[in-house]
């Protein structure tokens, strides 16, 4: 099972995501997601957990628990939608681009 990991700190390494799951069963992998211009994380990873029933167990055990001073949202993954937002167009539909908008 895919599991998203949210609101990591910044200094969370991928080992520390790793331990964490794995007081709960077999990991079989761990990532931090990291900004492809920067190479800063950005906040989030995922851990892939091949035991449905121990992914499970992670995922009641974790969400909300502390790793290095944030507390994280652990819940399953979902697949990502086609054109990765959802409605699949994007684009800054009604906006001019400038303001605190958020941009993709």
């Amino acid at each position: 099972m895919n599991i998203y990991v949210g609101n990591l700190s910044h200094d969370a390494s991928t080992e520390d995501l790793r331990q964490a799951f794995e007081a709960h069963g077999e990991v079989s992998s761990a990532n931090i997601i990291k900004d492809k211009y920067s190479g800063q994380p950005r906040g989030f990873g995922f851990v892939e957990m091949p035991n449905k029933a121990e992914a499970q167990k992670a995922i009641e055990g974790l969400n909300g628990k502390d790793l290095l001073g944030q507390q994280m949202n652990v819940n399953e993954a979902r697949p990502r939608t086609e054109g990765g937002r959802p409605g699949g167009q994007g684009g800054n539909r009604g906006r001019s681009g400038f303001g605190g908008g958020r941009r993709y």
